[in-house]
């Protein structure tokens, strides 16, 4: 397989033609102008990016590309040439490849969400369809964690998803293959999804940016679901700007999506000088030592950017159990969501996952109504925070990236997890490494707030300047 995609021959190669690396390692923003302005074109970037696939197959970023499935992105690539060539109308991502987490339905593939099996989608995900009509080429799906439910990208039956820094190391989950996609120059940009902070743990982990938009302003129609009330699909890229443009293509309304909202997001209005600024206090929190150094030395260069800073906690309200009444809602719902799959004696689930999902087995309707109950409670003490702060500034995650055959810590998605448990929305940038491992920023802010996060993001990114020199290659 990979000899084949790898000898697909290239066009339009010329001297003014950006070279492989420079390619996979742009920004989105600085593709499209490549594009528009002719120094690339859409075969030349989809033939880049699937031999780069191919010859990185230790990290395991996306399910298995067969020769035809290639070729059907090459003809995907080869079409939005011919749109652009004949002069007639494009996209807002024409000829940009994009990768799509496994639980996502793109029409003609197998949604296997991190499962053994899985069925041939017959339609795509709404967000699918709008990256198509957007132009954009689909490269293939990007590996995950078993059902959605982890955070490290390990995965008995497709094989571990491993950190493009240092191989044998998670990469965050349960969106694992999309950032590493993303770090390594295998994609342009990616969708995922994230419920408890399944786009930003393996952002943080990878050193890229990720945006959990408000629930219901991206649709999740076609997205497998983890727990209804936590899902949202995310995105992630090489700079906020980037964000922005994909959070313009994906968004809307969609009526065929119970939980889609029409309200329009508020504009970015904040005040810089009068920002007020929420700051947790990490000693509370089992942050590791170089996270809580790294972190402080983001704030303190971000002092300006961030001013009025103070330190607030969510008050009676407890995080840690927030997130375990949530993990049990996921499992339970999963229960609906696989019951074939379960039921399926030739193709079976992990023990791990087996055991997972006969925990809520054993759990009553009462106990689902209790632990649907602590959201409410997220909500409320979302809305009393952000009666006194307008954002909230946090480590992504307590921890950077830790070896595949270590324990996982418990409190990987304690900062991530209350977006969802809120419907909040999230951003994380990269703020740094920690022992040559990136570690990530994330800003909170309430409900509808994600073009002001995006705003903000951009002045505390371009003052960090801490993007990383990903690791691409030649």
């Amino acid at each position: 397989m990979s000899q084949t995609i790898a000898n697909l021959p290239r066009t339009g190669e010329s001297d003014d033609v950006p070279a492989d690396r420079a390619l996979r390692g742009a920004t989105l923003c600085q593709l499209l102008h490549w594009l528009a302005a002719g120094r690339v074109d859409a075969q030349t970037l989809a033939r880049v990016h699937l031999a780069a696939i191919a010859a990185r197959p230790e990290l395991n970023a996306y399910l298995p590309i067969a020769p035809q499935d290639a070729q059907a992105v090459i003809d995907q690539a080869r079409a939005m040439d011919a749109r652009r060539a004949g002069g007639q109308p494009l996209g807002r991502l024409t000829g940009v490849p994009v990768s799509i987490k496994d639980s996502l339905d793109v029409a003609g593939l197998a949604t296997r969400c991190g499962l053994p099996g899985g069925t041939i989608a017959a339609r795509d995900a709404h967000v699918v369809e709008r990256l198509r009509n957007a132009g954009a080429v689909l490269l293939g799906k990007t590996g995950m964690d078993e059902g959605a439910l982890g955070a490290d990208g390990k995965n008995p039956h497709w094989g571990n998803v491993h950190n493009p820094w240092r191989l044998g190391f998670v990469a965050g989950g349960s969106s694992a293959g999309a950032a590493v996609a993303l770090a390594a120059g295998l994609c342009s940009v990616a969708v995922g999804s994230d419920s408890l902070g399944s786009i930003r743990i393996p952002a943080s982990y990878c050193g890229v940016y990720a945006l959990k938009p408000t629930p219901g302003e991206i649709s999740v129609r076609g997205l497998v679901p983890a727990a209804r009330r936590l899902d949202t699909v995310g995105v992630m890229a090489r700079s906020v700007h980037d964000l922005g443009v994909l959070l313009q293509v994906l968004g809307g309304y969609d009526a065929q999506d119970p939980q889609s909202r029409s309200v329009r997001l508020a504009l970015p209005d904040w005040e810089p000088g009068r920002l007020r600024v929420g700051v947790l206090d990490l000693q509370a929190w089992n942050v590791d030592a170089g996270v809580r150094e790294r972190f402080a030395a983001a704030l303190e260069t971000l002092r300006h950017e961030l001013p009025q800073s103070r330190r607030v906690d969510f008050g009676d309200f407890s995080v840690p159990a927030a997130r375990r009444a949530a993990f049990f809602l996921m499992e339970a719902e999963m229960l609906v969501t696989f019951r074939e799959r379960l039921a399926d004696a030739a193709q079976p689930v992990s023990p791990r996952f087996a055991q997972l999902l006969d925990y809520a087995r054993g759990k009553s309707a009462a106990d689902y109504a209790a632990a649907d109950r602590v959201l409410d409670a997220a909500v409320l003490a979302a809305r009393r925070l952000f009666e006194h702060v307008d954002v909230l500034v946090t480590p992504t995650t307590p921890q950077t990236a830790f070896a595949h055959d270590a324990p996982a810590p418990a409190n990987q998605a304690d900062f991530t997890g209350f977006a969802n448990l809120a419907g909040c929305p999230a951003l994380s940038l990269p703020m740094g490494n920690v022992d040559g491992l990136p570690i990530g920023l994330q800003l909170l802010g309430p409900p509808g707030s994600d073009l002001r996060l995006l705003e903000l993001g951009s002045a505390c990114a371009a003052v960090l300047d801490a993007t990383p020199d990903y690791p691409i290659g030649a």
